[in-house]
């Protein structure tokens, strides 16, 4: 299944910074990355917004949907699993958060696209699974850019042998790569590992271990314009379109 870009339509709506609902939320994080998109010579329907729902509930998922959201991204397969129940085939899938294999079997069944694939062995184990589910899964390779101890990702340097070692798994189609950048208060200062990531993508393309075009998953709701900025085709967003959580923002 390919990423379906959120409702062309909600380009172009501006909205203040204090807007309340989901749905003027949205518009506004839509015209945002539609405004980077033109900065940066950009089609904005090249960018796929992936509205983040992690501690988001049902409710607030089916609201974001009705305003015209598509892509969904959740962090934790036992949640995700319990909202798939609800809403169903609807919405496009993403696991984005950090993966163990134990829970391969059910990221496969719920997933249309897995964002953190790290290690061959995770790779192999969510191919088997796909192969048993009949499907082809889609997924994208984390990258560590920013060298963080405490985030997930194969490093830079050990992302060409990732990729060698995948191309063999008949389960996976793999798009592109995926990164987190640190948490600052100025996203300029993170432009570097956003730039990195892309570079990484074109010269692994160039090797013919991604395809050309690869999709870059980078960018949140700190830094998604920066990221656009550099390339992203897919922004993983929630906390500017959900507001802050009562527990965590």
């Amino acid at each position: 299944m390919p990423v379906r870009p959120a409702h062309p339509a909600l380009f172009g709506q501006r909205s203040g910074p204090h807007v309340g609902s989901i749905a003027e939320r949205l518009a506004a994080v839509l015209d945002r990355i539609g405004r980077a998109c033109e900065r940066s010579g950009r089609a904005p329907h090249s960018v796929t917004l992936v509205a983040v729902t992690k501690q988001r509930s049902v409710a607030e998922i089916q609201e974001v949907l009705s305003a015209g959201a598509v892509n969904i991204g959740e962090n934790y397969v036992q949640e995700a699993l319990a909202k798939h129940a609800e809403l169903g085939r609807g919405p496009v899938w993403h696991f984005i958060g950090h993966l163990q294999r134990n829970k391969a079997r059910d990221a496969v069944r719920l997933s249309d696209w897995i964002h953190s694939v790290d290690s061959l062995r995770l790779a192999d184990e969510l191919s088997r699974r796909a192969v048993e589910q009949g499907k082809r899964q889609r997924v994208l390779v984390e990258v560590n850019v920013s060298g963080e101890a405490t985030k997930s990702g194969v490093a830079p340097d050990q992302l060409a042998a990732l990729l060698e070692g995948m191309r063999s798994l008949e389960g996976l189609t793999v798009e592109g790569l995926m990164t987190m950048a640190p948490w600052v208060d100025d996203a300029e200062q993170v432009r570097p590992v956003f730039a990195e990531t892309r570079r990484l993508a074109e010269r692994c393309a160039a090797a013919g271990l991604l395809p050309q075009g690869a999709h870059l998953s980078m960018g949140m709701s700190s830094d998604f314009e920066v990221a656009v900025e550099e390339g992203a085709t897919l922004v993983r967003v929630g906390t500017a379109i959900f507001g802050p959580r009562e527990a965590a923002s």
